[in-house]
């Protein structure tokens, strides 16, 4: 039996990532039955979607990777995407390097990843140029969350805002209203859709079906988050039903 233990860094109103991720990592024990993972949690204080709060939460990022080096983690997510994307252009990488610092200094050599540049990262490995997303987000936010995408090389060609400023609401909304919202995209020029670009709005159940009647590859910011620790732990990326990312199509460290 490999034995993994899965690190989060969330914010404390997020309900969906500590869902969404085991849910999918689980759903492997069918096809990898020799796998065997636990999920380990960090809270960062925030309840509503803005500007203010996140830069706020952001500094209690460095409290938490302490506190999940203590229970000695294999891999640790960042898994807030937002709080990243309106720092500015390319802050995930510095996010994951002062993290990484933080935990070295308690004899913890656990690689640091975030939701914000696992999707980057992914949408690079997939070579999309151009893509649709859907944001719970104001749009003063989303237009943050497209800036940022944009600096990184990838065209957002179109954006749906549902404005849900609460958290707590962002993580009640039924998933598969994303299958109709999908359908009001502008997909004609994109490569593929990331149907949450949130780690709170809930997607999974939604991806597969999505991705089938756009015809068109679909992502999340959670099943990027799913592929790179997939990746860093040096196990196959495949989740059944979670889209073309974890179609067991990119598999591993293999890239």
């Amino acid at each position: 039996m490999k034995n993994f233990r899965i690190g989060q860094i969330v914010p404390s109103s997020n309900t969906t990532m500590e869902t969404e991720i085991p849910a999918m990592l689980t759903s492997r024990y069918s096809l990898f039955p020799e796998e065997h993972f636990t999920f380990h949690s960090a809270r960062m204080r925030m309840m509503h979607v803005s500007p203010e709060e996140l830069k706020k939460m952001d500094v209690d990022s460095d409290r938490c990777a302490l506190e999940l080096s203590d229970a000695r983690v294999d891999v640790m997510a960042y898994a807030c995407l937002v709080a990243i994307m309106c720092q500015g252009a390319g802050y995930h990488t510095v996010s994951q390097e002062r993290l990484k610092n933080t935990v070295s200094t308690n004899q913890s050599n656990a690689p640091v990843l975030s939701s914000a540049g696992a999707l980057i990262d992914s949408l690079n490995l997939l070579d999309y140029k151009k893509i649709s997303i859907i944001t719970p987000y104001m749009k003063p936010l989303t237009q943050q969350v497209i800036d940022y995408i944009e600096a990184a090389g990838i065209e957002v060609v179109d954006s749906i805002s549902l404005e849900v400023s609460d958290n707590l609401e962002v993580g009640r909304l039924d998933p598969m209203n994303l299958v109709a919202h999908a359908d009001k995209l502008n997909i004609g020029q994109a490569d593929g859709v990331v149907l949450s670009c949130c780690v709170q709005m809930p997607s999974l159940p939604a991806i597969q079906v999505v991705q089938d009647r756009l015809d068109k590859p679909v992502l999340s910011a959670s099943v990027a988050t799913v592929y790179q620790m997939l990746k860093t732990l040096g196990l196959t990326a495949h989740v059944p039903n979670a889209g073309h990312l974890l179609s067991g199509a990119f598999c591993g460290n293999d890239e």
